[in-house]
This record gives structure tokens, sequence and C-alpha cells, in this order.
């Protein structure tokens, strides 16, 4: 290895870099209407103009996916059609680069033609970012003519995530693929589904036809509401559409809390709840609940190829007080030497561990799980509660891969200004759009754990969310914030630039027909009561 051998060399590659750095600011400076921000703009000077028709080179290298899909979105979005074939001098040109290190990065370069460079994944993520310049420079006349710029891009963090409670309130499957189209224009890459809760149990078990019939019946708000759930048939296509848009989609089955809606359904498997929760959890230690979860997680997993499963495992400890008396669960402790009901907690949550990682899944859990002892190989650990940074101290230091998603400012049933009165609040704090744009801040934790940190996710939790508009309000714009602070390096960027660019996704949502919260006119979009109708 060459090092430099005296001073006058070490001077130069110091003002070399300072010079690659003042150079790469000066060509972000003039930014593009891009959501997230990419690492490296160069622009350059004349424009692509886009005619009706244009050509787009097949791509071999994943027979024609990726041409195919570039043609659907420019008829579907901008009603020009894209001729596909196989000779290199087309408009649109696609070269594979799947040996580059991180497949997300891709090369984007508009000058006499266009060019994407990267896997599979990275030209479309290449695409979102063709898609919305074109979008921010559509003129009444319907001619697009976008700048020539040179774009290389890749993401900050690989797990770049969004969870969707449909538990508390069930929005069905046109709502769910309209939130992975807009997932997938802002490169998120997770879509972590809370499918069992309290409230209702929202996934057919073909095994346990209760679970629905009996067990989806009702919502936060309407414990009588005919029951709602997606059938087998639903995931896959689901699945299927969040695969095409290169989204993951991972299955929460919760336990052993938040169980009532099982326990309605199959009674045998209670293990009680408290005076303010009853019917909580599932019993922890019988075998034949074991067995039952055993046979729910085996057609989960056949209906999920993520070999992702997030087992819940949180606020156990707000309906266990039924534990205490149990027969079963004190005989249990008595023989085992268990001091305390969180003894006896952390042995259901190892048992159903196991069986996740049988089934060759990797372990997800809510940070409760982090004083579990389950391996850190093959766990990962979500830390939600921004009240206890010990617990994300905790989990790193025990060698725990993470994914933050802390209430403040990840939780998108918080109010996004103090204005706001439907939604919640900590202690007067709130999730706004900037706080969420700045996540997540360096004190949170030392960079000696920076690679255990998998990505960041939002969560929308839905018990004040029962219709589509309010899902919309609470959502947009803080996804396309989310997007950025996920995909976008610290500095490539600012807050106020943020904004500037913000302003033509405005209309985008007007045109999707989506009822979000207009940051620049807040008076336009005024703030939807809980259980209004979508209007």
């Amino acid at each position: 290895m060459f090092y430099p051998s005296h001073t006058h060399s070490v001077r130069t590659i110091c003002l070399l870099t300072l010079f690659l750095i003042a150079w790469n600011y000066q060509t972000n400076a003039q930014e593009i209407p891009v959501i997230p921000y990419p690492s490296t703009v160069i622009t350059q000077s004349g424009e692509f103009v886009f005619s009706e028709n244009v050509t787009i080179q097949y791509s071999d290298f994943d027979q024609g996916q990726s041409s195919h899909y570039i043609q659907e979105e420019l008829m579907s979005r901008f009603g020009i059609y894209g001729r596909i074939n196989e000779k290199n001098d087309a408009d649109i040109k696609l070269s594979d680069a799947t040996q580059a290190k991180d497949s997300d990065a891709y090369q984007l370069s508009i000058g006499s033609s266009i060019e994407m460079s990267g896997s599979q994944r990275g030209i479309f993520y290449a695409a979102q970012t063709l898609f919305q310049i074109m979008e921010a420079n559509k003129t009444d006349s319907g001619v697009i003519s976008v700048a020539h710029v040179d774009i290389t891009d890749q993401p900050r963090y690989g797990w770049r995530g969004l969870m969707l409670d449909e538990s508390r309130h069930f929005f069905g499957k046109k709502v769910v693929k309209q939130l992975l189209d807009w997932m997938a224009y802002y490169k998120l890459n997770v879509f972590h589904w809370h499918l069992t809760d309290s409230q209702g149990w929202r996934i057919e078990i073909m095994k346990y036809p209760y679970l629905t019939l009996i067990g989806g019946i009702g919502d936060d708000h309407n414990p009588l509401l005919p029951a709602q759930y997606y059938t087998q048939k639903d995931i896959k296509e689901i699945v299927r559409y969040a695969r095409q848009r290169h989204i993951t989609v991972v299955p929460e089955i919760d336990m052993p809390g938040h169980a009532t809606a099982v326990n309605k359904a199959y009674p045998v498997f209670s293990g009680g709840g408290s005076d303010r929760y009853p019917e909580w959890t599932m019993h922890p230690t019988k075998d034949t609940v074991v067995e039952f979860l055993t046979d729910v997680l085996q057609e989960v997993d056949a209906l999920f190829p993520a070999q992702m499963i997030h087992l819940g495992g949180d606020e156990v400890h707000f309906g266990n007080a039924a534990w205490n008396t149990d027969p079963a669960i004190q005989a249990w402790m008595k023989k085992n030497d268990a001091t305390s009901l969180v003894d006896v907690e952390h042995y259901f949550i190892n048992r159903m561990a196991d069986t996740i990682r049988a089934m060759n899944n990797l372990v997800l859990g809510w940070d409760e799980i982090v004083t579990a002892g389950l391996p850190t190989e093959g766990s990962l650990v979500f830390w939600w509660r921004h009240d206890k940074p010990e617990t994300l101290t905790q989990a790193l230091d025990k060698g725990y891969d993470v994914v933050l998603c802390p209430r403040i400012p990840l939780y998108f049933d918080f109010v996004q200004t103090e204005n706001h009165q439907d939604g919640r609040k900590w202690g007067g704090r709130y999730a706004d759009i900037e706080s969420v744009w700045k996540f997540p801040p360096d004190s949170l934790h030392s960079a000696t754990y920076n690679d255990q940190i998998r990505g960041i996710q939002a969560n929308i939790w839905t018990e004040r969310i029962a219709n589509k508009n309010r899902l919309d309000y609470m959502t947009f714009p803080r996804l396309a914030a989310l997007g950025e602070a996920a995909w976008s390096m610290p500095g490539q960027s600012n807050y106020d630039q943020f904004l500037e660019r913000m302003k033509p996704q405005m209309k985008q949502y007007h045109n999707d027909n989506l009822y979000f919260f207009n940051i620049f006119d807040p008076e336009s979009t005024p703030e939807p009561p809980v259980l209004e109708g979508d209007g």
C-alpha cells in the first residue's frame, strides 16, 4: 500500500479533497426537484425534450422487466408512448451494473439521450428520479423538457420502512396499493404490515377460520362492524404488487399481548388480561398455544417471501395480571425458578423466536425483546420508545441490529402542528415534517454503532385514523420527508431546499386524489376529524 512520504504530498491531497468538496457543493447548488435528493448532481447545459414517442432499449439483463416498467409508467403518467427495441441508439438506454456494491445504487445521465445504469432495483430507482424531474417540468401544453444532468446516487440506509396498522382500522387493497406506489416513488423499500392486534385479526389462516370470521369483526370504534380481512389471495396479490416496486412486505403477528381478537375467536388459547385490558394475552406456557401459533406462522411464512416475521412482543404488562393467579403459569414459574412475570414473557418470546428461526426467518420484534435473551444473530430490534434511549443503547451494546422508529418523530398518528387536535402528542411534542426530515440526529447514538443501524421506519398506528382522508392527511407530506431521511446522506441538502423541492409534490398529491396536509397553505386543507367519512 502506498503512503505519502512527506508533508507536501499530504498538503496536496488535502487541497484536492477540499477542492472536490467545494466542487461537489457547487454542482449541487442548483437543486433538481427530486425527493429524496441524490448523492451527486452535476447539472449541464442543454435540454432533453420528450416527444409523444420515445424508444426504450430492451433490458435483456432482466428479460425486459425494467424496459416494460418504464414503458408503462411513461404512458400512464405522461401519455408518452415508449417503443421498446434492442438497438443501442434508443432515447432511453438501460445498462446492467449488478457488480455495484450497493444494489440500490444507480447512475442517471440526461443528455442527448437518457442513460440509466444499475442493478434492476437501481434502474427502478433511477426511473423514479427521472419521473420526478419530468413531473416538475410538465407544462399546460403537454411538452416536457428536462435539463441535462448527471446523477450518481445510493442510499444511506438499507431499511427504509413504513408500517401500516390495519387492525385498528381496515383500509383494503386499493388504499394499500396507492400507498405502495408512493413508497416506491420516494424509494422506500419495506412495508411492515401490522395485521393482528386486539381490535381485529386481518389475515386469513386456513387452519383457523374463526380468526377472521370472528376475530375480524369490529374495529377500534365499532366492535360490531362486519368482519374485514385479507384473504390469502389478496395477500399474494399485494405482495406481488409490492415486489414489482422493489418493496419487501414484512408481516407482523403480535404476541403474546395485543391478542384480544385471537381470544375472541379461540378462547382456549387465552392467557387472560386485566381490568383495563381484558383477554389481552395468549397463554404463555401451554404447548397448545405454541402449536397453534406454529400453524399460523407456517401459513404466514408461505405467503410472505421476505423471510422475516415480526412477532410484536410489546406492552405485555398492560394485561398480564391474570398470570399471577393462573395455575399452569404459577406451576411453570415454580418449576423453573422464575421470579417474575417478565421471566414468563421471555420464555414465551424465546419459544416463538425459535419457531420463526426454524422456518429460516429473521426474528423481528419491538424493543421490549432486548431483555429476552434472544441471540443477536438472526434478530432485529425495532426501537420505538423515544423516552427510553437507554433501551437503544442496551440493544446496540448487546450487538443487536436495530431499526429506528421512535414515537417522536416517526409515529405518524402524532399531529403535525401544535394546532392540530385529533392526533397524539407526547408531553406537548409532536411529529412535524421538519423533525422527520432531520431524523436521526447525530447525538442519538455513537458512531461506533453505525453498522448496527439497519435503517429507519415510520409507523402509522390507526386508533385515530378511521378513514382514507385522515390516513392521507397523516401520511402526506411526511412520507416524502421520511424518504429523504432514509435515503440521503446528511449535508446533501438543507431543509429550506427540501421545502422548495416539496412544492411540485403538492400538485401531484392533488392529482392522485390524496387529502394531504398542505404545509404551504394549511387553511386550504383543514384537519379531518377521526370519524368523518371520506366525503
